[in-house]
């Protein structure tokens, strides 16, 4: 279809002598309704060129301009002018409909940091942690996919006086054999009794904070607890992104950049961008309508936005970068405000790199999720419900399946992923568990069955031979149509770090395969016409594949 828009743009400008072809060619848009056509061009920025009313404009329009041969006939409508294909085009373009190979130098020679998942050590994984790493595992999928050499970090939360806490509750109330017997949750479960007995006895955080200290200053005890603290919490999560099908190329946490911020520190002072705000060493971003970003303290001990400077430095340093993007929820978007506009001050070009993908909200009952008030799912009890929904359904409809367990798995993770993808990421989701796990409608085992169906149909067919001079119905068609706009809308979820954009377009393209799977039978036809609804029914599978994959789901090839 690119090459067809090609030529109506050198057409319209041609036509009219008062738009550059480069001009016309962005300005084609796809009609709603396909009874309109299957490309139209709107008139509207003509209208002040030419001195005309855009729908004088487009009936003019139809009378003059040189059409291109794919295009059968350009009709006028309220300023539009829009153009029908010719079905004996579409037939022509299902050669190249399964071939993405263009979309995938678009990135060619670029790298990506993407910072997304990042739990703290020492806590379960919840359902507030969804959000950044399908969002985030997403990104980095489609980064990759459109040539990008990506750099997937989970920025652990392994450094704090949280672990002066958990230093003091493990040596009075803990040991590692009950750690080994009950992983993160015997660190949980210690953190809560020394926050509940702190509340009554103040010693408890004058003793942890001696000990974060301590930790820092490099107490060898201390060191060692807090390495195993971070060794059992990551085995811990390792299988959840196991089961996830995630993976990371570094877990550089907190605790890596806490020699490198004095210097950070020192780099503001030397460019006069501290100031000091009631004892602390602040930047000052009045001038541009934020409050001012703390670096220091007033004991002197950093934050955040120090951290973050020193952790992007070391990163540009290290990866030289193109992009770095910070999946987090929208409720931190003011901290990356802040602290990308320091980075500017400090006079780093590459602040312009910094990229901050937010998320709305994910909430439980209608309040918001919080292991405090105890307020909280569990990320591994929901995929472990969800895969167990999965292989009862299996078990009613297909007991013999070969392999089934491992299909379930695919099956209930997948119901997860795509609940996490569906919306558009800044929409806040009251999380249900009947939607979460739901198999029916508009989920991911809907996407997944729709890819085995396909599977199973060219699976009983031959390859598929010539189908020349073969005219394609209208369901057909409107398949083909789907499917040429997978690059545009791999390039759109890229461009607006959108994943949500692939969800629905694949819920699209599923509906219109399932149409064309109904209506036109390909394991019945004979010659030229299996031969092509064999090709079209590859073509899917291909692109339909991509998708799941993009979304971090599996290919389901037997349910």
């Amino acid at each position: 279809m690119k090459d067809v828009k090609q030529e109506l743009a050198y057409a319209v400008a041609s036509a009219t002598g008062v738009i550059a072809a480069e001009d016309a060619l962005r300005l084609f848009e796809t009609p709603p309704d396909p009874s309109k056509g299957d490309i139209a061009f709107p008139c509207f920025r003509l209208s002040k060129l030419l001195r005309k009313p855009p729908a004088v404009i487009a009936q003019e329009l139809s009378g003059t301009i040189g059409l291109p041969d794919a295009i059968e006939k350009a009709e006028p409508v309220n300023g539009y002018l829009n153009f029908f294909v010719r079905p004996s085009y579409y037939a022509q373009m299902l050669a190249s409909l399964g071939d993405h190979s263009a979309l995938c130098e678009s990135g060619k020679g670029k790298t990506a940091c993407i910072d997304f998942s990042s739990p703290n050590i020492a806590k379960k994984f919840h359902l507030g942690h969804i959000g950044t790493t399908m969002i985030g595992n997403a990104l980095r999928n489609i980064f990759e996919y459109c040539g990008w050499k990506v750099i997937a970090i989970n920025y652990l939360g392994d450094w704090g006086t949280s672990f002066g806490k958990l230093i003091c509750a493990y040596k009075m109330w803990s040991s590692r054999e009950a750690i080994e017997r009950n992983g993160v949750i015997e660190l949980e479960r210690i953190y809560a009794r020394f926050n509940k007995e702190a509340q009554t006895d103040e010693s408890l955080n004058q003793a942890a904070r001696d000990a974060f200290c301590a930790l820092e200053q490099g107490n060898e005890e201390y060191r060692e607890i807090w390495r195993y603290f971070r060794e059992i919490s990551l085995k811990e999560y390792m299988k959840t992104y196991d089961l996830l099908g995630i993976k990371f190329d570094s877990y550089n946490g907190e605790s890596f950049y806490t020699d490198k911020m004095p210097a950070v520190v020192e780099e503001l002072r030397e460019k006069g961008l501290l100031k000091l705000d009631d004892g602390a060493s602040v930047v000052d971003l009045s001038a541009y309508d934020m409050p001012p970003a703390l670096i220091l303290k007033r004991d002197g001990s950093t934050l955040y936005p120090t951290r973050d400077i020193a952790a992007a430095k070391w990163r540009k340093q290290e990866y030289d970068f193109d992009k770095c993007i910070y999946v987090t929820s929208a409720g931190q978007s003011l901290h990356f405000a802040q602290w990308f506009k320091v980075v500017e001050l400090m006079g780093y070009d590459w602040a312009s790199e910094l990229v901050h993908v937010p998320y709305g909200t994910m909430s439980f009952g209608g309040e918001k999720l919080a292991s405090r008030t105890g307020n909280i799912i569990y990320l591994d009890d929901l995929l472990a419900q969800a895969i167990e929904k999965a292989e009862s359904i299996i078990d009613e409809k297909n007991a013999d399946l070969k392999d089934k367990h491992e299909t379930a798995v695919a099956i209930g993770v997948g119901a997860v992923v795509f609940n996490a993808l569906f919306n558009a990421r800044i929409k806040d989701v009251d999380f249900s568990w009947d939607s979460a796990l739901s198999f029916e409608g508009n989920t991911g085992p809907y996407l997944q069955y729709t890819y085995a169906r396909a599977s199973s149909v060219l699976r009983k067919c031959p390859d598929a031979g010539d189908c020349a001079g073969y005219s394609p119905n209208a369901d057909e068609i409107a398949l083909i149509k789907q499917l040429t706009l997978f690059d545009n809308k791999v390039a759109q979820a890229l461009e607006q770090y959108e994943p949500s954009v692939i969800t629905r377009y694949l819920l699209d393209t599923c509906g219109a395969y399932n149409q064309f799977y109904h209506s036109s039978p390909v394991v019945r036809a004979e010659g030229a016409e299996q031969n092509f609804r064999i090709s079209l029914t590859a073509a899917f599978r291909e692109t339909a594949g991509k998708c799941l994959e993009l979304l971090g789901m599996r290919r389901t090839e037997e349910i």
